[in-house]
């Protein structure tokens, strides 16, 4: 006598759904720490005096609003979704990023100024922003796919083994 888990089909649309939302905040999380590192190695090139400040400034800029934008749609998909927990953990960062980009001074190139990122420890403040995000990410990058796996199991249940039959030989 087998046990079955028969899903019917709004149950089959569910699982659907919540495992699309973590392989996508997987991928989201996944690209924004590649982002992140290259973020890092720009700005410890720039100390290092490898890059210009123009020419830093110019690549991380390009940078900025495809960050805060892929950041708040993950927080628009964990809201939309149900993930209230994962959505207030998502907003202080949410925050900050939508902060950083809506305080850029008038007459400054944007977030990263070439003319000012030497200047009052601006480069040591960046660097400290851009790791502390990319602990941020990493963090939550094993906190989804912790959330994935345990969806998964939870869903898609393993019948257990029938010994009736075993004579142990």
């Amino acid at each position: 006598m087998e046990e079955e888990v028969v899903l019917d089909q709004g149950d089959a649309a569910a699982v659907t759904l919540e495992s699309a939302v973590f392989v996508f905040s997987l991928f989201d999380t996944g690209a924004l720490l590649f982002l992140l590192v290259y973020y890092v190695i720009t700005l410890s090139d720039l100390e290092c005096d490898y890059l210009n400040a123009q020419q830093c400034c110019d690549r991380l800029n390009l940078w900025v609003i495809p960050k805060l934008v892929a950041h708040l749609i993950l927080s628009l998909v964990f809201l939309l979704t149900g993930h209230y927990y994962l959505f207030l953990a998502s907003l202080p960062l949410a925050a900050f990023l939508l902060r950083e980009y809506l305080k850029v001074p008038t007459g400054n190139f944007g977030v990263y100024d070439p003319t000012e990122i030497h200047r009052l420890g601006q480069l040591k403040t960046h660097m400290r922003d851009a790791v502390i995000g990319l602990a941020y990410y990493l963090v939550f990058f094993f906190i989804y796919l912790y959330c994935l796996l345990t969806h998964l199991l939870r869903t898609n249940q393993v019948p257990k083994p029938d010994y009736a039959d075993d004579t142990g030989l």
